[in-house]
């Protein structure tokens, strides 16, 4: 939760027309995490992709975002 907002405005700081966030040493992701990630999608529409760790896949899976097309595969 503490670090959900600090990844948004990162990612927000600079403009950019492609956002990539690279979670695959993450090991715990709660709903202040998703909401971060659904956040950056409306915002970067098209532009998005995730490379998740197991368990941000299995958390997003879960809730429903596993099929999102800015999702790859683990």
């Amino acid at each position: 939760m503490a670090t959900a907002d600090t990844m948004v405005q990162t990612a927000l700081r600079e403009p950019a027309r492609q956002v990539t966030l690279d979670l695959r040493a993450v090991t715990f992701f709660d709903s202040a995490a998703i909401h971060a990630v659904v956040q950056l999608a409306r915002r970067f529409p098209g532009a998005l992709t995730v490379f998740p760790s197991r368990q941000v896949n299995r958390v997003l899976e879960i809730s429903g975002l596993g099929d999102q097309e800015w999702l790859r595969p683990v």
